[in-house]
């Protein structure tokens, strides 16, 4: 069976994004550093049920479309090779980045945002404008670093546009830059505005707005990894049996705002390791973001964004929110791992064979995911 075939038969096989009401969708994204200063990302993607993803390898000369409503369609051309987990929007040509890093490092993460609010259209009807939908195309095809994008983004704005696969909400998407040199921004609609923060904790879940975020962390001043294991209440001594208590502090709870602090928590003190043992290290941490099927339910009608769909069969009465997938990539030597729910171990892309292909190489994510070694290179390579 040919690429596009097995793609598209996977698509009709049980991908559609249209099915039913209030969603939740929940993401943590970090960005983390070894002793040596190499930059390694890590996320998660929460959701109730699987969308289509697709694992693509999108060469350097790739073009691109991105369409909004009245307007010309903006056209571009990657300058850089891109490896993404990406969703088809009804056929392979039309990719909607959610996770992805270029060949020079530089990483983009899409996570939910439902309060996003974008500026009014009032530019002229013949002028070529990017949709939110396509930041993530547009950001890895045109940019090597942080820096590059920050400036354009001064002089560009993308613009929401209404999803149909969401029912028709506006982009409830915000997004977290990474690159290579440890910098980090994230951009964000909100207020009627196209916002662009640096990131000076290199973290981000899901709302509020990201100044709230980093306002909040005001709270937890008294966080640190040193244990306070012994104790005097009047002439009582107290201590405790084990070790671990420095944590007793952070967040508990899945929400957005808790697994920010946590987030935040483990890259400032989680240990700073060699290189050849950094990717191991983020892994462990993402696995502190690790959501099993069941651990929290979300009866019907109980809110959320409107994005995916009907959860498993037997669940008509609620909806329970699992890490779909985690991705580690590392930004210095060009490696992208990723695991899905289905999987007990991380594959690996070695991006730096993948980008020495001249065509786009494309792979439903269950396929890839379900193979018993660590290095599924060959077999994208392998795809017709």
């Amino acid at each position: 069976m040919s690429l596009v075939s097995t793609v598209m038969q996977y698509l009709a096989d049980g991908s559609s994004f249209q099915i039913s009401n209030d969603i939740w969708l929940a993401c943590t994204a970090l960005l983390f550093r070894s002793a040596d200063g190499n930059a390694y990302a890590g996320r998660t993607m929460e959701l109730s049920m699987e969308l289509p993803y697709v694992v693509a390898s999108i060469p350097k000369g790739h073009q691109f479309t991105s369409v909004v409503e009245g307007h010309s369609a903006l056209n571009f051309e990657s300058k850089y090779s891109i490896f993404a987990i990406a969703v088809p929007n009804g056929n392979v040509n039309d990719l909607k980045i959610v996770e992805g890093m270029n060949d020079q490092g530089l990483t983009f993460s899409v996570l939910a945002y439902a309060g996003a609010s974008g500026p009014a259209d009032s530019a002229a009807k013949t002028k070529a404008m990017l949709a939110v939908i396509d930041l993530g195309a547009w950001v890895l095809s045109q940019f090597a670093n942080v820096t590059e994008v920050k400036a354009a983004l001064a002089e560009n704005t993308a613009m929401l546009t209404a999803l149909a696969p969401l029912h028709g909400a506006v982009t409830p998407f915000h997004f977290v830059i990474h690159d290579r040199c440890g910098k980090s921004i994230v951009v964000e609609y909100s207020n009627n505005k196209q916002n662009v923060y640096d990131n000076p904790v290199g973290v981000m879940t899901n709302g509020p707005d990201f100044p709230w975020h980093l306002t909040n962390l005001n709270n937890y001043s008294f966080l640190n990894n040193l244990d306070q294991s012994t104790g005097k209440f009047g002439d009582l001594q107290v201590a405790q049996p084990d070790s671990g208590i420095a944590t007793a502090g952070l967040p508990s709870s899945n929400t957005s705002v808790g697994r920010f602090v946590r987030a935040a928590y483990y890259v400032t003190y989680t240990e700073k390791p060699s290189a050849d043992k950094a990717i191991r290290t983020l892994g462990h941490m993402m696995n502190n973001f690790d959501r099993p099927r069941g651990a929290t339910i979300d009866p019907v009608n109980s809110g959320g964004l409107d994005i995916e769909g009907a959860s498993a069969a037997g669940d008509a009465d609620h909806k329970t929110e699992y890490t779909s997938f985690t991705v580690l990539g590392d930004l210095s030597k060009n490696l992208f791992y990723v695991r899905t729910y289905d999987a007990i171990n991380f594959i690996k892309f070695d991006m730096n064979r993948l980008f020495g292909q001249p065509y786009i190489k494309i792979a439903p994510l269950a396929k890839m995911s379900a193979i018993e070694t660590l290095d599924a290179t060959d077999a994208l390579l392998n795809q017709d």
